[in-house]
């Protein structure tokens, strides 16, 4: 099963859009954009995406990837 990527699209126009581009072009994920992911305080404060129904967060769109990926590999279940 592929990791699930959920991004609010309030978030994408604060600054995420980058992170979604990077990792849709990635085939082992299944990203997906949501109106709204009622995480409204978070999403004002700092880019983030939901990784498995868990919150990723980053100060750019570039740390937002890298720990998305981070994140992905520390929790890998087998």
């Amino acid at each position: 099963m592929r990791p699930i990527i959920e991004f609010c699209a309030t978030n994408l126009a604060s600054g995420s859009q980058k992170a979604l581009e990077i990792l849709e072009k990635d085939p082992d994920l299944d990203v997906i954009e949501y109106g709204c992911l009622s995480f409204c305080g978070r999403c004002s404060r700092s880019q983030f995406a939901l990784v498995n129904g868990e919150v990723v967060t980053g100060e750019t769109s570039e740390e937002l990837v890298k720990k998305i990926y981070a994140f992905i590999e520390e929790n890998l279940v087998f």
